[in-house]
């Protein structure tokens, strides 16, 4: 009994389904740690002495390092492996929520804020460079789409958990709950048992995945995602605010509903993209997000603008999850054989789109409103599902055979 036991368990540390389980917590746990500080740490700033402005700035410096970061994290992990950068990325979030519960000076603060966006570069890159690796095209938009569900699910719950273990325990418990979760996540990757990287893997270079058009219009594809639905962020509670009068409470109800539905279509969409190529649905989910945008300038009440936003809500998934998966699939298929840079590049690409979405959002607003600026933003992203599709179509080398990672784990 003890050795079929031991074998069992053998058997667990080596499955690509805990491998790919501890990935999905990794980035619950990530996203919880950036959007549970959201309803604390402007009352942290405030006893700090910090301004709104300040304030402000220090939930800017998360993006700095993640995009920083992101790609040469991806190479690093292309070269050394998955596994030791994902247990120091989920140590180094662990820490740096440590530093936002203990600090006693706003520069330890924005040293967290920098710290938890390289710790989001981390664990986003290099565990979907790692899904990549163990899964192959027939499958990875399953699994992708389990994980970006799992991420659903913490965008909704963390501000909400925040803010009940604010009351519950003060302004440290938040925190410290976080740090316990990257901790617990970090002991599962030390213990997981990856297949050995093979020695002979190429070291991609940057500009190498850059020079491949289906990569580089799959970065585009997610900044168009990325910077639609977070323009929606700053701009649609004003509008609701302005034309129908909903109160913070609503409009929290609203962005919720939103992400809940995303959160339970992804594992479809997941399925439905290693039926039909992540590319084509890519497209299909471009073309229906820029139909779907103009719409939220039309509603006529709560209910509605929950309905029409849970809509575009689920048309921004149908882009997400399939790119996951069409990022792979046009890196594999250009003959490069490993993954990390191009999820860098992915990262990146997000990043960049929130950058971009509420600035470039709330300067349209206040210049020609609400309704123009839907009506503007979407005929832009449908010219970018043109752009997918002219110019996306992995590229089949002729000389370089590749032999996919997915293919040795199995």
């Amino acid at each position: 009994m003890p050795l079929v036991e031991e074998t069992a368990l053998t058997s667990l540390r080596s499955s690509r389904a805990t491998a790919a389980a501890l990935v999905t917590f990794a980035t619950f746990t990530d996203i919880v740690a950036y959007s549970v500080a959201v309803p604390v740490l402007p009352d942290l700033g405030r006893r700090l002495g910090a301004s709104p402005t300040t304030i402000g700035v220090l939930f800017a410096f998360f993006g700095v390092t993640l995009l920083t970061v992101s790609m040469p994290m991806g190479a690093v992990s292309d070269r050394i492996g998955r596994k030791l950068p994902m247990v120091s990325g989920l140590v180094a979030l662990a820490g740096a929520t440590l530093l936002f519960a203990f600090a006693a000076a706003m520069p330890w603060l924005f040293a967290a804020r920098l710290v938890q966006g390289a710790a989001d570069a981390v664990t986003w890159v290099v565990g979907f460079a790692l899904i990549a690796d163990l899964y192959g095209p027939e499958e990875r938009g399953r699994v992708m789409g389990m994980v970006m569900s799992g991420t659903g699910f913490a965008m909704m719950a963390g501000p909400s958990l925040g803010g009940w273990l604010y009351e519950l325990g003060g302004m440290r418990l938040p925190f410290l709950t976080v740090a316990l979760l990257a901790a617990i996540c970090a002991t599962g990757f030390v213990w997981l048992r990856l297949p050995a990287q093979r020695a002979e893997r190429e070291v991609v270079r940057i500009r190498t995945v850059l020079r491949v058009p289906a990569i580089a219009s799959c970065a585009v594809a997610v900044v168009a995602a990325s910077a639609s639905i977070s323009m929606l962020e700053p701009v649609l509670p004003l509008f609701l605010t302005a034309r129908l009068g909903i109160g913070p409470a609503r409009i929290g109800f609203v962005f919720g509903a939103g992400a809940l539905v995303s959160s339970a279509l992804h594992p479809i969409y997941g399925r439905l993209t290693d039926r039909w190529g992540g590319r084509r649905l890519t497209i299909v989910g471009l073309v229906l997000a820029a139909g779907a945008l103009p719409l939220l300038s039309r509603a006529w009440s709560f209910e509605s603008s929950v309905g029409l936003y849970a809509l575009e809500g689920a048309m921004v998934a149908l882009i997400i999850t399939p790119s996951l998966a069409y990022m792979a699939q046009a890196t594999s298929e250009a003959g490069i054989g490993s993954f990390g840079v191009s999820y860098g590049l992915y990262n990146v690409a997000w990043g960049a789109g929130m950058l971009v979405g509420p600035a470039l959002g709330g300067f349209l607003l206040d210049r020609i409103g609400f309704a123009r600026l839907t009506w503007l933003w979407a005929p832009s992203v449908m010219s970018i599902a043109a752009v997918l599709a002219l110019a996306g179509r992995p590229a089949r080398p002729a000389q370089c055979k590749m032999v996919s990672p997915a293919k040795e784990v199995q």
